[in-house]
């Protein structure tokens, strides 16, 4: 329709205001991770915005690591946030930065800071600095070196930089207000002395800058328009629009600030992943358990399954909690047309066909997705041993039980039907086989309507069927009890994961390949898992179930 109004939210009006006023030619936006730990499902967020809001606007996506901090950085988060971030579509195509590719300038930054008497060599402790901050009702009070000259200043912070200092013996601190209402202006610490090795720059530098003064720069030097981040950095903007002010930078970027977005029961806290990992509790920063991008790349969700999410979610100004079972919701409508319905037995019991020729193996006609022609079908052996689920057998079923009992018919999905005659127990009582027989008229496809059977189960051919191990995952933390002790340790959830190593799947799945998804009747659906699985060895994680406690609000 030409009059449909297009809703837009906060950020999109300020853009588009910005543009009309002539403020900004070219949308410039950036992620800026610290590659101190992995991505989590909250940073899709903040990735899937700025790429999106880069591309809407035809504009520019930066990718820059903000590696200012070298005591908790390490290659290896650089590597898995980067695959990350490619992994979900976002391209920053040659514009890969680095916060330590411009040390040099930060460097010079703080020295014009000093040189305009904005910034002095501090000697206080860090003790010391938070004492003389003061509180949110009491303003702080000024360092006894505030007033030391320019040229003593410009002295010491050039022996700082050349590791005449031990770690914390001195800061420079930009000369704001110590009597500022908001916290972060007083007197802030810009930089100081950290005698570590750095992932990028090695031992060029014994001196870093703080975020707060080193992010502004970056996006200045790079041109970003709209440096879009979250709630907690709102109190920080005056500080922001402060380093950039008083570098004299043309054409300043505008910091934004928006809604966090928090997943009901799940643990997202770098430091409680790393100790999940270090205690083994977890088998890696990508435990299909977890919600980090890489967790749940590997547990089998998608790309798309993940923006469907994030637009659900939406962009706003306060903060809210959304129920894990809305990503669920999510990878389950990106994959149920997408993906073959294959059939696999977790708990297996044999089933015996009497009556049908020993030896023989005719192949049965399946379609690989009834509600998706267009993947076609696949041939499934049939023959006269399968393999059944445990469940869709009993001894005594109660009433409207459907499936498998002596004397009761069933239909075989795909195939015939079967009736009850018999079963086999081993010593200690257990049911080990189940015997029938089938009738040869009732083959599916065939137009048999002689009569009906209640019931349809799932099966998988003994001679062809491929062994394999299925891991069955709950959340990691105890959703009734909550995801955090009294004591702030986890709670939890001792049931997370549940292995299964005698299941067996049709014979199709003999090569399925690190990241294939399917939906296994009546299971769930599952995906080849990337790290241990293999042709052979066929280890399957299950992604989510079929049934769903989401609905989808509905649109006024």
């Amino acid at each position: 329709m030409e009059n449909e109004v297009v809703s837009r939210n906060f950020i999109e009006q300020i853009i588009d205001k910005d543009i009309a006023e002539g403020h900004v030619k070219t949308v410039r936006t950036r992620f800026p991770p610290e590659p101190n730990g992995y991505l989590h499902i909250g940073h899709a967020k903040s990735i899937l915005l700025n790429y999106g809001l880069a591309q809407q606007y035809g504009g520019q996506f930066n990718m820059r690591f903000d590696d200012t901090n070298p005591t908790k950085e390490k290659v290896e988060f650089v590597e898995s946030i980067k695959e990350d971030i490619k992994w979900l579509g976002a391209d920053w195509e040659d514009r890969l930065y680095f916060a330590s590719d411009y040390f040099g300038q930060m460097y010079e930054a703080a020295v014009k800071l000093i040189k305009k008497d904005k910034a002095y060599v501090c000697d206080l402790s860090p003790e010391e600095i938070r004492e003389y901050r003061g509180s949110l009702t009491e303003p702080g009070k000024e360092s006894p070196y505030r007033n030391r000259s320019v040229e003593e200043n410009l002295e010491l912070f050039t022996a700082m930089r050349d590791g005449k200092y031990k770690d914390g013996e001195k800061v420079l601190r930009a000369k704001i207000d110590m009597a500022s209402p908001n916290i972060n202006m007083r007197d802030p610490i810009i930089y100081r002395v950290a005698h570590m090795t750095h992932h990028n720059t090695k031992d060029t530098w014994c001196i870093y800058p703080m975020y707060d003064f080193a992010h502004p720069i970056e996006d200045a030097i790079e041109g970003i328009t709209h440096s879009i981040c979250t709630l907690e950095f709102e109190d920080h903007r005056p500080l922001y629009d402060w380093v950039v002010r008083e570098l004299e930078y043309e054409n300043p970027p505008k910091q934004i600030e928006f809604a966090k977005l928090y997943l009901t029961n799940v643990v997202t806290g770098k430091r409680y992943i790393k100790k999940l990992v270090e205690e083994g509790i977890v088998d890696g920063w990508d435990d299909p358990r977890l919600v980090s991008i890489a967790a749940l790349r590997r547990r089998g969700f998608t790309p798309e399954s993940i923006k469907m999410f994030v637009e659900l979610c939406g962009v706003s100004k306060s903060n809210s909690s959304v129920d894990y079972a809305m990503l669920e919701y999510c990878i389950r409508e990106d994959l149920k047309l997408k993906r073959p319905r294959m059939m696999a037995v977790l708990d297996p019991i044999k089933l015996i066909i009497d009556n049908y020729p020993q030896g023989e193996v005719e192949y049965l006609d399946a379609d690989n997705n009834l509600e998706n022609e267009a993947l076609g079908k696949r041939q499934i052996p049939f023959c006269r041993e399968l393999y059944i689920e445990r469940e869709d057998f009993m001894e005594e079923p109660p009433r409207k039980y459907f499936r498998l009992f002596p004397g009761n018919e069933v239909r075989l999905m795909h195939a015939y039907f079967v009736k009850c005659e018999s079963f086999v127990k081993d010593e200690s009582g257990k049911v080990i086989e189940v015997h029938c027989t089938y009738d040869p008229e009732t083959k599916a496809g065939s137009g048999f309507t002689g009569r009906k059977v209640k019931g349809t189960i799932h099966w998988v051919p003994a001679p062809f069927a491929q062994q394999a191990e299925v891991r069955l995952y709950e959340n990691i933390v105890d959703e009734e009890l909550g995801v955090y002790n009294e004591d702030g340790s986890l709670n939890l959830n001792p049931n997370s994961l549940t292995v299964l190593k005698e299941c067996y799947v049709e014979p199709a799945l003999k090569e399925a390949q690190p990241y294939d998804s399917y939906q296994f009747v009546r299971q769930g659906f599952f995906c080849a898992d990337a790290r241990d699985s293999k042709p052979g060895q066929l280890v399957f994680n299950r992604i989510v179930s079929l049934k769903s406690s989401y609905k989808l609000p509905t649109q006024p």
